[in-house]
């Protein structure tokens, strides 16, 4: 059985999401202690909870310590099926931290999978879905990953209600030398129970921002109705992405603003990915066939102790030179 230490590094819940997806691929059980135990609040988390069960249907797993605030998780796999799933968080956990969870077992299920999550969509301290959709998954069909990702509804933080549809076939991953790539900017700039003016004013902020220092930027806005309240925009250019999100009492105009800032400051550095994105792709080069490299904007202690967990399961597979990752 392998150990995980949920401790190691920044000790949040990517060690536990990375260690059970290695777990669903590799078939070897695992034990991870002292889970997000650098957390003010240690333990599980409701989301944490569901990406386990998710993981656990789709690898029809054994599993000890699937519990509210547990800090121990034993998680031993069988095989992973493929089908139609339908994963309910209950609030705004978010939906992309359910992706980090079960998209790469997935892509070694025995059939193609059809996965629907209800939760947040845009929430803070987790990739936003226009992200994972338009950086993320660009990132990861270079890997010749197959994936599409359809946002069916959003959901912001407290009452959740986002409704996302992932379809992943099972896939061959190959190694990829990435370079940095020159694009022009992208992005979306929603609101939802709001007035149009808030997707207008924070996407008109973000991109006069970038249009000042010579970056043009293409910024659809998106007005809806629906469960929850908020707000928020999404920008990115090749693997490189910055976002923001509303709350009571920000001006729209700051919303746009931080999100153009995170991503010039991203478009500024000469490295290949953004520091997130380095991050989210470690564990799916880890199991591709052949080597992976890139350079990322900074190296974090989130990139860290996913090479910690990787490495872990798979032996020094993982390096880091400088900013430079190689793996295998």
């Amino acid at each position: 059985m392998i150990e995980i230490d949920g401790s190691f590094g920044e000790g949040g819940g990517q060690i536990l999401r990375t260690a059970v997806a290695l777990s669903c691929v590799t078939g070897k059980a695992v034990r991870i202690k002292n889970i997000r135990a650098n957390r003010p609040k240690p333990g599980l988390a409701a989301q944490h909870l569901k990406g386990i069960e998710a993981a656990k249907i789709i690898s029809n797993a054994e599993v000890e310590g699937l519990r509210l605030g547990s800090t121990e998780v034993v998680f031993r796999p069988r095989s992973v099926r493929g089908g139609e799933f339908r994963i309910d968080i209950g609030t705004a956990g978010s939906v992309t931290l359910i992706f980090q969870t079960v998209l790469l077992p997935l892509l070694f299920a025995d059939r193609e999978s059809r996965l629907t999550v209800s939760g947040g969509t845009d929430v803070a301290w987790a990739p936003p879905v226009d992200y994972f959709k338009n950086v993320t998954l660009r990132a990861l069909r270079e890997m010749s990953v197959e994936c599409e990702l359809k946002v069916l509804k959003r959901g912001y933080y407290p009452k959740g209600g986002g409704v996302v549809k992932l379809e992943a076939k099972p896939s061959e991953m190959r190694g990829v030398i990435f370079e940095k790539l020159d694009e022009m900017v992208k992005g979306i700039s929603h609101c939802q129970n709001l007035p149009e003016h808030v997707a207008v004013r924070q996407a008109n902020s973000a991109r006069g921002f970038l249009e000042e220092r010579g970056v043009k930027a293409k910024i659809k806005t998106e007005v809806l109705k629906g469960l929850s309240t908020g707000s928020g925009i999404v920008l990115w250019s090749g693997y490189k992405g910055g976002s923001a999100l509303g709350e009571r009492g920000k001006r729209a105009e700051i919303v746009g603003l931080e999100a153009a800032e995170n991503l010039y400051r991203e478009l500024k550095s000469e490295a290949a990915f953004d520091a997130h994105l380095a991050d989210q792709v470690m564990p799916f080069a880890a199991m591709a066939k052949g080597s992976t490299e890139y350079t990322t904007s900074e190296v974090t202690m989130h990139q860290k102790s996913n090479a910690y967990v990787i490495n872990s399961f798979l032996g020094e597979v993982v390096r880091f030179e400088g900013n430079k990752i190689k793996i295998k």
